[in-house]
């Protein structure tokens, strides 16, 4: 009896369903964002049968978007077995300035400020520009228009003239380089469906060491200058959900590229790391984040390693750019718990364990288990948030190392950590 009933039940759903279609599909709330760029984006159309399934695709399509604080639909059932859909719109704020703080390799202050549009022409293009001191002058300008062909298919452009000064350690000693990259890179975005996407494309750039001050050696050059291009592929499976600043689910970003080089010194190498990423939802207010990064490059036997141990990087608290390598273990994990939430403001208190482990340049696998490798860093942080203004997080981490040589510090930035 009960599977009559049940088979009844589906039958006249699906009768039910097919009998619906969509007669108006309405945008509302929109401000900046063009309607007929999120008509392009959404699959639900006018003359579609009512479907769920597609509306609540539609909706996680939408919140992944930098436009987009928070998006839902209504649907209005008509006497002619038609309906209305409404998909509604909660607009973030995407005209961002950002500035980051920190301590350059030798502890000088250094800092970076710029300026992002997340949606440009209210196509969800994003223009951005940064201005940079880290010993020396670096700047950037950047275009990312990942809708501009099709609902699928985009570009992206960048071109960077970034100076630092880079720590070079070899034979156990540290010599200081001014290093200078300048390029362009050029990228093709392709998205296959709502959750996964590709980039694909080159750059051309050079590279410049000019020694500063440290030890030397007779095998380490004290100036290079090296043409260099650069082959990239991205591969972006998404599966998370946003509601404002919780997420939950999982997600993995493979990065792989091959970096050809005019220099033996600078030799060519290959280079592929996996971001594994997974949040949980922990009642109303919590949120548990994890990464868990794994890279491997050429194990060519260079002080200028791809791989670097970076505060701004992976580990909070260990210091900027520490040490290098062509291989690499490390997980980030941390609970995030949400302390005042206002209509539009945020504060999010955090605690967490950041841990790694390198490969040394021309080292084995076996490097990945030695003790002088391993660094761990648990820590605690805050996040003061605006919840309409797109990626408006500004957040504070102090680490503290429990491995040997263990250091300790505090790591200022705009965004989540991970």
């Amino acid at each position: 009896m009960l599977l009559v009933v049940a088979v009844l039940f589906l039958v006249c759903s699906s009768a039910y369903g097919q009998t619906n279609e969509v007669s108006q599909l309405q945008i509302s709330g929109t401000k900046r964002t063009k309607i007929s760029f999120i008509e392009k984006l959404v699959t639900l159309k006018k003359g579609m049968e009512l479907d769920s399934v597609v509306m609540d695709q539609d909706i996680l399509r939408l919140k992944k978007l930098p436009s987009v604080s928070h998006a839902y639909y209504n649907v209005n059932i008509l006497p002619n077995k038609t309906c209305n859909v409404e998909y509604v719109i909660e607009e973030n704020f995407t005209l961002i300035p950002f500035a980051n703080l920190f301590s350059s390799s030798n502890d000088n202050f250094a800092f970076r400020v710029g300026l992002q549009e997340f949606n440009s022409f209210g196509q969800n293009i994003t223009l951005g520009a940064f201005y940079q001191y880290d010993n020396y002058s670096s700047f950037g300008v950047s275009v990312r228009a990942p809708y501009l062909f099709t609902n699928k298919l985009g570009l992206a452009f960048n071109y960077n003239d970034f100076s630092t000064l880079e720590p070079v350690f070899f034979q156990d000693d540290t010599a200081n380089y001014k290093y200078n990259n300048t390029g362009i890179e050029l990228l093709g975005l392709y998205e296959f469906s709502f959750k996964n996407r590709m980039e694909l494309g080159f750059s051309f750039f050079t590279e410049d060491y000019e020694y500063i001050e440290g030890a030397t050696s007779a095998g380490v050059p004290l100036n290079l200058n090296v043409d260099k291009h650069l082959f990239k592929f991205i591969y972006d499976y998404n599966s998370l959900d946003y509601f404002y600043h919780y997420l939950e689910g999982f997600r993995s970003q493979l990065n792989l590229q091959y970096v050809g080089s005019t220099n033996t010194n600078l030799p060519e190498f290959l280079i592929g790391f996996n971001d594994f990423t997974y949040f949980k939802r922990i009642g109303d207010k919590g949120n548990w984040a994890n990464r868990l990064r794994l890279g491997l490059a050429s194990n060519v036997d260079s002080p200028f390693a791809p791989f670097t141990v970076d505060n701004n990087l992976n580990i909070r608290g260990v210091g900027n750019t520490i040490d290098r390598g062509t291989g690499m273990i490390v997980l980030n994990t941390e609970y995030r718990q949400t302390i005042i939430d206002k209509n539009k403001f945020v504060l999010q208190g955090n605690v967490f364990i950041d841990g790694g482990t390198w490969r040394n340049p021309a080292g084995g696998f076996d490097d990945l288990w030695e003790s002088e490798n391993l660094r761990i860093y648990p820590g605690v942080g805050l996040r003061f948030m605006h919840k309409r203004i797109f990626n408006a997080i500004f957040r504070i981490d102090y680490g503290y190392g429990i491995t040997k040589d263990g250091d300790n510090g505090i790591v200022f930035g705009i965004g989540q950590y991970f």
